[in-house]
């Protein structure tokens, strides 16, 4: 089977020209070196008769406006060739990764592709070269499938005719090469040595010494006062339900994160403990994980004592690879095309040299989701209703089975908020137990991530989630959801209780809406008592609301209930009961099953058993009686402390979820509740963890507020260490008056003047997507005319650390976005020299911001709002001392009481925009 030939259609690489595409034109360069520009239409007409040597093709498609083509993709031939490594997914990003030339403009551009491919097949020639995985097995598969790349890989590989008959097929299995993980006996608990002052600033003295490649540090006064206030919080505590918690605002340029990582890691060494590092953004995970090569340069070393963890859904599933490699070696035998057997291919080859199997950062170059599809990438994620524990054939060599082991023994955990919440909220989620110290980073984030872990959703996603999580890929076959009752087959074999139980599940699971509910609501056409509350819910805000047309999601109050929605809600309740009692029944009796056969199981059947028991308790138990709740107070006032509402979401004016939400109007009680009570010791800190408003007092209290610490017990530390940068000299701040935010022709042509007054190096900050839209396609080809790449998130197919490190890497380029690049930027130098913001980042006027801006008092809730995200956006702009920026706002009506989101002593001007495009000018020229 391994012979059946390549197809015969393949494209030749000897005949691609590389092709480069600008906001206009496109540059054709050939072998023998002849250039020509071409109009997109011919741009169009050319890829259609000869596969193109080109960079993200897929991209590269969309911006001629055609679907996808046969191409030899630079990136495809990368990531084969270097999986587990990133490059910036552009022309010159490739070429700085491979040592090549920088390319200066188009031409250079196609020029360094042709380069690129010449070292990446003479890197695979190489005598010597180390594999992970067999790159001839792979190359082989993958050509068979239609791979472009095959031959020219074969070639350089030396094996031009492919492997031995029966080698492809062995060469596939990279599972089997994977390390195990071994079991070890259980920690005692840690001791509760606290860390004094000096300690921890001997600590960072030591980190700040050690010599890291490209990460320079030098002491500073301020870090070191930092770090000694932060150790507080690793004091033993005084009471139960009393933790020492330290609020703790640093600066930008102060750098906290050696600053709290000093005083943990003492803590940690001489307790024996763990201490959890939690962030709001991935981005900021990693880059504290490379911190911590200052204290743990020997990567073995640090691989015990530093681990970072991330939600199941982040990790790459064996289980689903190995379908996914069984598939892509059938596809190569049948001659059904390329399709996904290349991105898995890509897959497999990654899986083999991953550190971790995290698919949402670290070592998996997320440009490789778009050029090889979602579905033989992110979907080969562990999924909730896959996973089958100790029964998988790969449990022992599991990412994620390796990860949460690996933290128990570990001395920090990176983790993020919204796994900290949730397996808080749980008492220790997959790992029963809890640490007790946390440092909570972004912390200005904590009140967000908490109202996303403690809200309640009764909507179609969410009801059919659970559907598929008991019941499986019931219908379409499609999906790899495994079901409750292939995870519990021979658990409850023999146990008639217990398959009694599983037998009432499965059907009570019923009352859930299958695949199709989305249509068949559309179609007013709903299958049982879930279907029917949905319509009735989607009939309540379409009464309510205008814009039923629109863009946008809509949502209404759920007083004054339409007719027949009350009686909808009690028939769907009735039914919910009859699905959570048996689950909470099946429940209990796995439980029970731990304490009656306690020498009869092994740990593996243990651990299993308590993971499928406290997964039906949440599930089954939790999550169904949060939305029998929701519904028994439907006719009546909701509770005090919750806010609920009923909505349609959608993305670009299509419907794709309704329902009924619950949330706290104050996240933090539950927080406080759940984890920051239970803790010995926390910090809270931030670079923006106050208010602006230039009342000491009120602005610590919004700082308290907006983390929980205000529903603590004993009161909080707080610590306030200023930024060393000179703002006043290194900035300038504008709010330009005389253009109309409501005009977005004038609000494009501001941003597209200040962008080239700047010479590039320009952040664009956006409130709505669709304004950010409108402006990049009013500036994009002047922009690209004065040679300043533009790139948009939510426009161009990229996510968003990758549209970060292309921004990164180029100081002429621009960059527009909208929340997640206004918090996830951290771009020193030159690359960021200007921000502009398209107008005051209010608060969204919906339901749920009326219910807290009535509970925390209407101005100051709105404007903390504002301040934050002012001070957000601001921070951005200056990353280290030499730094220099403009912040500019295109709002008249930013009202004056906001300047305190900007740092002392920096002076806010009202000017025309005239004056701002040439002051930004001057100001950048001299810097």
């Amino acid at each position: 089977m391994d012979t059946t030939p390549f197809p015969a259609q393949l494209p030749q690489l000897d005949d691609a020209p590389a092709l480069v595409a600008g906001a206009r034109l496109v540059v054709a360069l050939s072998l023998d070196g002849e250039l020509e520009e071409l109009t997109f239409a011919a741009a169009a007409k050319r890829v259609r008769r000869q596969a193109p040597l080109l960079c993200h093709a897929r991209a590269f498609a969309r911006r001629l406006g055609v679907d996808p083509f046969p191409a030899f993709d630079v990136l495809e031939l990368f990531a084969f060739v270097h999986p587990a490594r990133f490059c910036v997914p552009t022309p010159r990003g490739v070429a700085e990764a491979l040592d090549l030339p920088i390319p200066e403009g188009h031409e250079a551009e196609a020029l360094a592709l042709q380069r690129a491919v010449r070292r990446l097949l003479g890197t695979l020639a190489a005598p010597g070269r180390e594999e992970a995985s067999d790159p001839l097995a792979f190359a082989w598969e993958m050509g068979r499938a239609g791979w472009p790349w095959a031959p020219a890989v074969l070639a350089a590989l030396g094996k031009p005719e492919g492997p031995e008959k029966g080698a492809a097929r062995a060469g596939l299995r990279v599972w089997t090469k994977i390390k195990e993980w071994e079991e070890g006996a259980p920690l005692p608990p840690p001791a509760q040595n606290p860390v004094e002052p000096e300690e921890a600033r001997r600590r960072l003295a030591v980190m700040l010494s050690a010599l890291v490649p490209g990460k320079e540090a030098e002491p500073r006064p301020q870090q070191a006062d930092y770090s000694s206030a932060v150790s507080a919080a690793f004091a033993p505590r005084a009471a139960p339900d009393t933790p020492n918690v330290v609020l703790a605002e640093a600066g930008t340029g102060v750098g906290k994160t050696l600053g709290y990582l000093a005083p943990a890691t003492v803590w940690a060494e001489k307790n024996g403990g763990t201490v959890w590092i939690s962030t709001y953004t991935r981005n900021l995970q990693h880059q504290i994980d490379a911190e911590l090569d200052r204290l743990y340069p020997d990567p073995a070393t640090k691989a015990r004592k530093v681990v970072l963890r991330k939600g199941r859904e982040n990790y790459l599933c064996l289980l689903n690879l190995e379908e996914a490699v069984r598939a892509m070696h059938f596809q190569a035998n049948s001659g059904t095309g390329a399709g996904g057997a290349v991105g898995v291919g890509l897959m497999a080859r990654w899986a083999a040299a991953t550190r971790d199997g995290d698919m949402t950062g670290g070592d998996f170059p997320g440009w490789l989701v778009d050029i090889a599809g979602r579905g033989p990438t992110l979907g080969l994620a562990d999924r909730r209703g896959e996973c089958i524990y100790s029964a998988c054939d790969h449990y022992s060599r599991c990412y994620i089975e390796k990860s949460v082991r690996r933290a128990r023994k570990a001395d920090v955990v990176i983790a993020n908020h919204a796994l900290v919440m949730i397996q808080a909220a749980l008492g220790g989620g997959e790992d029963a137990t809890l640490p007790s110290r946390y440092v909570f980073d972004e912390g200005h984030h904590v009140f967000d991530a908490a109202d996303s872990a403690f809200a309640g959703h009764l909507t179609g996603r969410e009801t059919q989630e659970l559907r598929r999580w008991l019941l499986g890929a019931e219908e379409t076959g499609r999906s790899r959801a495994r079901g409750l009752k292939r995870r519990l087959d021979d658990i409850v074999a023999g146990d008639e209780e217990a398959l009694a139980l599983l037998d009432a599940v499965l059907m009570g699971a019923r009352v859930l809406p299958a695949d199709g509910w989305s249509a068949r609501l559309a179609a007013d056409n709903p299958q049982g008592p879930t279907e029917r509350f949905l319509m009735l819910a989607r009939q309540q805000v379409y009464a309510r609301t205008a814009g039923q047309g629109g863009l946008y999601s809509l949502e209404a109050d759920k007083a004054y209930p339409v007719d027949g929605l009350i009686d909808a809600a009690t028939a769907l309740d009735e039914g919910l009961v009859r699905l959570s009692e048996p689950v909470e029944a099946l429940s209990r009796r796995l439980a029970a099953r731990l304490e009656d056969e306690a020498t009869e199981l092994d740990s593996d059947q243990r651990r299993r058993i308590d993971a499928l028991s406290r997964s039906l308790h949440r599930r089954g138990t939790l999550t169904v009686e949060a939305w029998r709740s929701m519904l028994r107070t439907l006719a009546v006032e909701t509770p005090a402390q919750f806010v609920d509402w009923f909505a349609v979401e959608r993305i670009e004016g299509r419907d794709i979820d309704v329902g009924l939400y619950r949330h706290w109007i104050d996240p933090t009680v539950p927080f406080a509740e759940a984890l920051a009570g239970p803790a010995h010791g926390m910090v809270v800190t931030s670079a923006t963890l106050t208010d602006g408003t230039g009342d000491v007092g009120q602005d610590w209290r919004a700082a308290e507020d907006r983390c929980g610490a205000s529903h603590l017990p004993t009161p909080a530390l707080r610590a306030q260490v200023p930024s060393p940068f000179d703002y006043p000299n290194h900035t300038r701040v504008f709010v330009v008056t005389d253009v109309r935010k409501d005009d977005l022709g004038q609000v494009a042509a501001a941003y597209k003047a200040l962008f080239l007054a700047a010479g590039g190096g320009g952040l664009g900050l956006f409130t709505a997507i669709n304004r950010l839209r409108a402006v990049r396609d009013r500036i994009a080809e002047p922009l690209d005319a004065a040679g300043i790449p533009l790139y948009a998130q939510h426009v161009d197919p990229l996510d968003v650390a990758t549209l970060i490190d292309i921004f990164r890497g180029d100081e002429h380029a621009c960059l527009l976005g909208t929340d997640a690049v206004r918090d996830g930027v951290d771009v020193p130098g030159r690359s960021l020299r200007l921000i502009v913001f398209d107008r005051v980042p209010w608060p969204r006027p919906d339901i749920l911001h009326r219910a807290r801006r009535d509970a925390f008092g209407r101005r100051r809730y709105e404007d903390m709002i504002a301040r934050l995200r002012l001070k957000q956006a601001f921070g951005r702009l200056v990353r280290r001392a030499d730094d220099t920026g403009v912040f500019v706002l295109l709002d008249p009506m930013m009202p004056s009481r906001l300047f305190g989101a900007f740092p002392e002593g920096v002076e806010v001007k009202r000017v025309g925009l005239k004056q701002a495009v040439e002051e930004t000018a001057a100001f950048l020229a001299r810097g």
